[in-house]
């Protein structure tokens, strides 16, 4: 899953992206109103985290723009502003959540994994093929039942492929989906997460596998089907 912190404190955005990735998020930032415009207008994102108090405006523009356009995606304010007047404005004007600093990361992460598992999120807290399932609340992945573990960017790589099990998703996709804006990705980083993830799956003895579809990208696919 893909998230956009809209944070202009550093250290604290660090501490943020560090918490989260270790969660099994892609996480992308934005210290300023302008660069958070530039970045919704760029990538579409499962959640934002949402600072009130940026140098160029307030992140409340942001929240007001993207609710104006029909954008439903998932906004947890995270502010110092802790008045109830300040968290009763901020979901009046459509955010899903509000969480003052300072804050505790356990909290943090089990408020955006509710946000997530809400309808308007359009996710499902269990997703499976074959005899693969991942849980979407503990980030658990298991085959026949039995735990698979796997490290943080399979396990979006697989999470990603499930979700559109049967279906082509091309190497755009992926990228998006495994790294935020600011990662160097190597020009073979996909295809070794690929060929990774694939032999995981077959020494787990997955009934399914990554099949490889020239000019369209990869698709996961029940073990045994013909390209």
């Amino acid at each position: 899953m893909r998230l956009l912190v809209v944070e202009d404190n550093e250290p604290l955005a660090d501490v943020l992206r560090e918490t989260l990735h270790k969660a099994d998020f892609t996480v992308d930032r934005a210290a300023t109103l302008a660069e958070a415009r530039d970045s919704v207008r760029a990538a579409r994102y499962d959640a934002i985290i949402l600072d009130l108090m940026l140098p160029d405006g307030e992140g409340l523009d942001l929240l007001r723009d993207l609710r104006r356009s029909a954008e439903r995606t998932p906004v947890l304010i995270l502010s110092a502003r802790d008045r109830v007047e300040d968290r009763v404005r901020g979901l009046d004007l459509g955010a899903d959540d509000y969480l003052p600093k300072p804050f505790d990361v356990g909290e943090l992460l089990a408020r955006l994994r509710a946000l997530l598992r809400r309808p308007a999120a359009a996710l499902s807290s269990r997703l499976s093929f074959g005899n693969l399932a991942i849980d979407e609340g503990d980030n658990e992945v298991t085959i026949s039942d039995r735990r698979l573990d796997l490290p943080r960017r399979e396990r979006a790589l697989l999470r990603l492929l499930v979700r559109r099990a049967g279906k082509p998703v091309t190497r755009d996709a992926i990228e998006e989906a495994l790294f935020g804006f600011d990662a160097e990705v190597g020009p073979n980083a996909i295809e070794v997460y690929i060929h990774r993830l694939r032999k995981r799956l077959a020494e787990s003895s997955a009934t399914v596998t990554i099949q490889t579809l020239r000019g369209q990208g990869y698709a996961l696919v029940p073990f045994g089907s013909s390209p």
